[in-house]
């Protein structure tokens, strides 16, 4: 299991190479219609009858996502005045996070519900874990709650994955019917952003890998215990 984990750190690390790479590829390759992504986000937002939501240019590089609390696209610069197909996938993408909202898809709620309780745990979880496995030959107590914050956890993360393939989906289907891409950004833009869902897939393999891992752990302690 923990070399798994070690092969699971070197996937997750190619691929967010092989993201990068993508992303700085497709940058330069201009978008036909000249829109840039903050034109994509409030067209794909109108076209969907959504008004209360706005458009915001944020610091960093792959930092974009939408928050429901406030009802803000968040953009980061490059996207949010880049004017190619990866600007427009990713403005599309995470305004389909807004559509979703508007019309209470359950992935979405769900995920939304599960926030302020992870919000709360996260920030003990790695003492529970650091407790649990020091203390685990005495009690098997603090590892066992370790691993149902672990869960939760992981819980989170395997709902993410619906959440943000339909809102790829989402974004791709539009773009097709508003023709603001042609048919090659139109597959760029899909490559674009399956390799952003890989990150969150291997995320969510590499959470219920070290679950399965610490779970291991806690039914031996429990046993010798």
């Amino acid at each position: 299991m923990f070399i798994f984990l070690i092969l699971l750190m070197l996937v997750s690390w190619g691929i967010q190479q092989r993201l990068r790479s993508k992303f700085s590829q497709y940058a330069q390759i201009g978008l036909h219609s000249g829109l840039s992504g903050r034109e994509i986000a409030a067209k794909m937002l109108a076209d969907h009858g959504i008004r209360d939501v706005q458009i915001i240019s944020t610091d960093g590089q792959l930092t974009d996502n939408y928050n429901p609390t406030d009802k803000t696209v968040n953009l980061s610069a490059d996207v949010y005045a880049g004017r190619s197909a990866t600007a427009a996938a990713v403005a599309a993408h995470e305004c389909g996070h807004a559509v979703q909202h508007a019309q209470a898809y359950s992935f979405l709620r769900l995920r939304s519900a599960l926030v302020p309780a992870l919000s709360s745990v996260s920030r003990v979880m790695p003492l529970l874990l650091l407790a649990g496995v020091v203390l685990l030959r005495v009690s098997i107590i603090p590892l066992g709650l370790a691993v149902a914050v672990f869960a939760l956890a992981t819980l989170f993360s395997f709902i993410t994955l619906p959440v943000e393939f339909d809102a790829s989906r989402r974004a791709l289907a539009w773009m097709d019917r508003s023709g603001v891409v042609t048919t090659d950004e139109h597959a760029i833009a899909k490559d674009a952003l399956w390799w952003a869902a890989m990150t969150y897939v291997v995320a969510a393999i590499s959470s219920l890998a070290t679950l399965l891992y610490y779970g291991m752990m806690l039914f031996g302690g429990s046993r010798r215990n």
